[in-house]
């Protein structure tokens, strides 16, 4: 199982690859969607992860994997463009990956 990402961003790219992370740029709305769609499909992929700007561009289609509750898990990360990390976030993306409040 393996983590793949989505991003429209090189610089996220390059390091996710220095961390053993492949990925997809994508530049387009449409693009994302597909790269989304095709990253669904393989096997092999267990976590999907999304720069928050990309998914702000298609938010249905990531809440729509976001909340299906299957394989793979899909999961928003902040990016540099991101509008500054509340004191709480940690503990929001864990309610908001799998539900629990801490």
């Amino acid at each position: 199982m393996r983590f793949e990402l989505i991003s429209n961003s090189r610089d996220a790219l390059i390091g996710m690859r220095l961390a053993g992370i492949v990925g997809t740029l994508v530049r387009t709305k449409e693009d994302a969607e597909k790269a989304l769609e095709e990253s669904l499909k393989k096997e092999d992929v267990a976590i999907i992860l999304i720069n928050e700007g990309l998914a702000d561009k298609i938010p249905e289609s990531v809440n729509k994997f976001k909340n299906h509750g299957g394989k793979p898990l899909v999961v928003v990360i902040p990016d540099e463009k991101s509008k500054g990390r509340a004191s709480d976030s940690i503990t929001r993306y864990i309610n908001e990956a799998i539900g629990l409040k801490i």
